[in-house]
């Protein structure tokens, strides 16, 4: 059995070494994945956060967006935060959301992010070397038992657009900016094209 499947493994292993090229395309061909923003539930409230990177200069800005069971707007924010990591970016970004849950008095919130890492630290409660990245957690993982209801989920970038243009909007200011009821129109298109449940194709 052993040298059978030795066998096998060696003319599988000849055939990506004479065939690189046919190998390669048959992996970039896959399939794309069919993204979509997903509302909540009837009395929950839906929190989209993001945060935002320049290259060149390393400042960041971070910003999100609350949606109910309709998947109509009900606050959006955007705020520079000056020099920093793509990391605490996006920790940075979820916990001025939460900040903003609790001064709006929701008790059933839907967190939702596209950066995967930071959803798995958060839902394992794991502890970080960074002193900077711990403090935001510790409040964030303050702030969360004292819910109601929560729910921290990942979401492809694809179905995070209108945070990620709330987050991107936060370089152009120069402090914290909070729009209710209604969405600037930089973000609009994209509220109701996820009101629609309008799909965006990610490509592998």
């Amino acid at each position: 059995m052993f040298l059978a499947t030795a066998g096998k493994s060696f003319i599988r292993q000849r055939l990506i070494q004479s065939c690189p090229l046919s190998v390669f395309n048959r992996s970039f061909h896959k399939k794309p994945i069919p993204v979509s923003w997903e509302k909540p539930e009837l009395g929950w409230t839906k929190l989209n956060f993001d945060g935002s990177l320049r290259g060149r200069t390393g400042k960041a800005s971070i910003g999100g967006v609350f949606r109910d069971h309709r998947a109509e707007f009900l606050l959006g924010y955007a705020e520079p935060i000056g020099r920093t990591t793509s990391t605490i970016a996006e920790l940075a970004a979820l916990r001025r959301g939460l900040d903003l849950v609790v001064q709006n008095g929701w008790s059933n919130v839907w967190l939702e992010g596209d950066a995967k890492t930071l959803v798995e630290i958060i839902l394992q409660k794991r502890r970080v070397k960074c002193a900077e990245v711990q403090r935001h957690l510790s409040h964030i993982n303050l702030i969360i038992p004292e819910l109601d209801n929560c729910i921290v989920t990942h979401i492809y970038r694809e179905g995070n657009r209108a945070a990620d243009k709330f987050a991107k909007m936060g370089h152009q200011s120069e402090r914290l900016r909070i729009w209710r009821y209604a969405p600037p129109d930089e973000v609009l298109p994209i509220v109701l094209e996820d009101a629609e449940g309008k799909i965006v194709l990610r490509k592998r």
